[in-house]
């Protein structure tokens, strides 16, 4: 159950109007990696976790309430920058009978001043991000799976955070400044929740359940030619399995001497193909056991209702029934 608050989380403030920078502000509005897709990304991620992991629900629903709530803040800024705008509108008479010169045209295309604000919202926001086009819900990644979900999650917070720090490159208001400073730093708060949340998941790596093919699994391929670069990526151990590096420098050869890499036996790792697929069948059983035995077939109910017409939330407080 929502309820809104009429008080925003951040006391929002705008210096003073300024239409183009509201329009570079719509990104975080209706952009791929604004608010709205952040609230509706761990919102759809929260229900298929409900019944397994009610502490994943909970933290994800707690955000995504949160991402609601900044993106409140973002509309709220980008009307205060549009102020004026909607009030010269209604002024239609007026303006009908004393058109834009061509002078004046071209100044106005040449601002970057949206021309949405003054043909369709009338002033206010909309739903797309700084070029126009519309939010969408192939925005939102969810994937029904934590170790691919809470990664997904951290991404989308590195690129909002980015975002914002872009953006502040774009305004001298203090006020506007100060808006900007706190989403971008409540980025990097999120970003932290969810790696501390993927670090409860054990394993976690590689994402999903199955544990990936020894033979391939630690394969550098030096497929450009040029001047070569060596790091951690392709040389010494590997970050998540603990494997060696095989630095392939000449990847057709190699291909071809292998068979199309089907004669290739596994090197620099003490996983075989046995132990994979031993690991695989386990923790296929304990992922499905988790999630089935937490969810029944049958007389399913979201929420857990006491015996005195009480009811409980996802945090198990009773709420009096009104």
């Amino acid at each position: 159950m929502f309820y809104h608050v009429k008080e925003l989380q951040f006391k929002a403030r705008v210096s003073r109007p300024d239409v183009r920078f509201a329009r570079l502000l719509l990104e975080q509005f209706g952009g791929g990696n604004g608010e709205l897709k952040a609230a509706m990304q761990y919102f759809v991620q929260a229900f298929g976790c409900r019944n397994p992991y009610p502490e994943k629900y909970d933290m994800l629903m707690d955000i995504a309430t949160e991402e609601l709530g900044h993106l409140e803040i973002v509309g709220a800024t980008i009307q205060m920058l549009l102020a004026g705008v909607n009030g010269d509108l209604k002024d239609a008479a007026e303006r009908f009978s004393a058109p834009m010169d061509k002078a004046s045209k071209e100044d106005f295309i040449h601002t970057g001043t949206n021309p949405q604000f003054f043909v369709l919202t009338g002033g206010g926001p909309r739903l797309t991000d700084s070029n126009g086009v519309p939010w969408m819900g192939s925005y939102v990644n969810a994937n029904s799976d934590l170790t691919v979900d809470l990664r997904s999650d951290i991404a989308a917070e590195s690129r909002a955070k980015i975002v914002y720090e872009y953006l502040m490159q774009f305004t001298d208001d203090p006020d506007v400044l100060a808006t900007l400073n706190f989403l971008m730093t409540r980025e990097v708060a999120h970003f932290q929740q969810f790696e501390a949340a993927l670090e409860t998941i054990k394993p976690n790596f590689p994402p999903g359940v199955l544990q990936s093919d020894p033979r391939y699994s630690n394969l550098y391929y030096n497929t450009s030619r040029g001047e070569d670069a060596r790091g951690p990526w392709n040389e010494g151990e590997s970050t998540g399995l603990g494997e060696q590096w095989q630095y392939i420098d000449d990847p057709l050869e190699h291909v071809r001497q292998t068979d199309g890499l089907t004669d290739l036996e596994p090197e620099g790792t003490e996983r075989t193909l046995s132990s994979v697929k031993k690991a695989d069948r386990q923790l296929s059983r304990e992922r499905s056991k988790e999630v089935s035995s937490a969810t029944p077939e049958a007389n399913l109910q979201w929420d857990k209702r006491g015996d005195e017409g009480e009811w409980h939330s996802t945090r198990r407080e009773k709420v009096p029934v009104q």
